[in-house]
């Protein structure tokens, strides 16, 4: 089953009250552009302060943490996570969502975005308001629960797809945006990422409100023909969910319009500079070959590797519920992947690190791209990353001591500055 390498990370957290001076000394750091053998990361409260070769001399005050024959990395980001270790984000409890986060973190997520199903009404908002209540419990720097990742928002995901194209999503459960439904989730400050499918009735409407609030603007589970999507874009739309799961084609969008043959979402996204996507590299849903075509059409900028993952990471083989347990849509862990009742792929069973390590392993990507895709480019496409996703000084000490088979031996999550009301 993949899970964390039985041995548990090392997890630390560093508040902007924390005065002691560390340094990650001797590994090699994986920095926006290029590899830094012999590094030296220096963070305190809270902070990445120093990087450089090792100096000739280390000041005494400092608490040398040796990193020789490892990587030191930014902490990882996943934007599409669905929940771990037996825990749905969609279950709506404090515990479930406390739960699902600290299974991340253990994985190398510093920072994360719970991700709603197509679930109902209720049960999305009840989800939020579970985030909400964790969200605030880890900016607490005197509480345990604080040993979880950044919970920077939500990625409100369901329920706008199209029936066509739900995957493992209850056909039932798809619906079309309706402003009063949607402008309630917003209302909360949580959305920081919006998913609709470019061609349902109202869906200019939800990107131009989500673009307003400052979302990443999303299309997913579509069946979108160029032209839709066009109007998508233009309307706020710049990011595809998952590259080629639940998304039109050429042949889908011909069977559902007719000839003559159009554009689909595929071509759309390759075709515009400024669109970028995302791909599950859990060695399941895609060949390896398509994730270094990804990389090749896109770049590190516009691609982002995310997990995707259910309740089912690190969990025994078996069935699980997806989303809300109340709302009866099961999936199995077969110990590789998450498959329907159909026998369809279902969400991953795994962790960011894992696809880390896969697209590292099974592809010709450079290591800095690969970190690039888990890192810093999820932080720019959801806002963030003038605050976290890279080794840069001034930035978070969200921090990883990676193995050189890139398993997660310690993490360093860095407390948020307290927000201003």
């Amino acid at each position: 089953m993949p899970s964390v390498k039985n041995i548990r990370p090392i997890i630390s957290l560093v508040s902007s009250e924390d005065s002691q001076v560390r340094a990650f000394v001797g590994g090699t750091a994986v920095l926006p552009d290029r590899l830094l053998e012999n590094s030296f990361v220096e963070f305190s409260q809270g902070k990445i302060r120093k990087i450089s070769a090792i100096p000739k001399r280390i000041r005494s005050d400092i608490e040398v943490i040796d990193a020789t024959g490892n990587y030191v990395t930014p902490g990882m980001i996943d934007i599409h996570v669905h929940g771990g270790a037996g825990a749905d984000f969609m279950d709506g409890t404090h515990d479930a969502v406390a739960k699902a986060c600290e299974a991340h973190l253990l994985h190398g997520v510093t920072t994360i975005f719970p991700t709603t199903t197509t679930g109902s009404e209720s049960s999305i908002y009840a989800m939020m308001q579970a985030v909400a209540s964790v969200r605030k419990e880890s900016l607490s720097v005197n509480h345990d629960a604080t040993l979880l990742p950044h919970v920077e928002g939500i990625h409100l995901y369901g329920p706008y797809f199209t029936p066509e194209k739900s995957g493992c999503h209850k056909k039932d459960r798809c619906r079309t945006p309706v402003r009063s439904e949607f402008e309630s989730y917003f209302k909360t400050g949580l959305v920081k990422i919006a998913t609709c499918a470019a061609e349902l009735p109202g869906c200019v409407d939800f990107y131009r409100y989500a673009k307003k609030r400052g979302c990443l603007v999303t299309c997913g589970h579509s069946n979108a023909s160029w032209s839709e999507m066009a109007a998508a874009h233009k309307a706020g739309m710049s990011h595809v969910d998952h590259f080629w799961c639940a998304m039109s084609s050429v042949a889908s969008v011909r069977s559902r319009l007719g000839p003559p043959m159009q554009g689909s979402m595929l071509e759309f996204v390759l075709g515009h500079p400024t669109m970028s996507t995302e791909v599950i590299a859990d060695g399941q849903h895609l060949a390896p070959e398509l994730l270094e075509f990804a990389w090749r059409m896109k770049g590190p900028r516009m691609l982002c590797l995310v997990s995707d993952t259910s309740r089912a990471m690190d969990m025994p083989l078996g069935k699980y519920a997806f989303g809300n347990s109340s709302e009866n849509i099961w999936i199995y862990n077969d110990g590789k992947v998450g498959r329907s009742e159909e026998g369809g792929l279902a969400s991953s069973v795994v962790g960011l690190d894992h696809c880390v390590r896969h697209t590292a392993s099974a592809t010709e990507i450079p290591l800095v791209d690969v970190i690039r895709m888990a890192t810093l480019t999820p932080a720019e496409r959801a806002g963030i990353d003038q605050q976290t996703g890279s080794i840069e000084v001034g930035k978070r000490a969200d921090l990883l001591l990676l193995s050189k088979k890139l398993f997660v031996k310690r993490v360093v999550r860095a407390m948020a500055e307290p927000e201003v009301r």
